[in-house]
């Protein structure tokens, strides 16, 4: 992987082989006074469409901030590090409810950390759109 920053659009192939490998993540939310919120997630990476994907409740707080932005969304970055490796995608986030938009983040989830969600009717998926990525390999 090369050194940061990276087209979030076009990653070089260690970048993108990093983000498929099974890797407990963070997704950092401002709070409504600004402060970070950091919490564990699992997050898959699509380069293509320029998006990160987090299924989470809705009534979860990281949702809760992400909506406290309002119709604009809410700056945030994901990471994920292993040893000397590590990787951060940045962008803007915004809370979908559209079954079909969640049901791909689910199966984008199942296909990246190897196993299907639980059953959750009040899923959604945070999608980040994306502006910058970094990393160190």
């Amino acid at each position: 992987m090369a050194s940061y920053p990276q087209d979030p659009g076009a990653p070089d192939a260690a970048y993108l082989g990093f983000w498929q490998e099974r890797h407990l993540c963070t997704l950092t939310t401002p709070r409504p006074d600004g402060s970070p919120h950091v919490v564990p997630v699992g997050v898959t990476y699509d380069p293509g469409a320029r998006l990160a994907r987090v299924i989470a409740d809705k009534a979860s707080t990281k949702v809760q901030n992400v909506l406290a932005a309002g119709a604009e969304g809410a700056r945030v970055a994901v990471c994920q590090v292993e040893g000397r490796r590590w990787a951060t995608l940045e962008g803007r986030a915004v809370v979908r409810t559209d079954r079909d938009r969640v049901a791909e983040a689910e199966r984008r989830y199942a296909e990246r950390y190897g196993r299907t969600p639980r059953p959750n009717p009040s899923r959604v998926v945070i999608e980040i759109g994306l502006t910058r990525a970094m990393g160190r390999g």
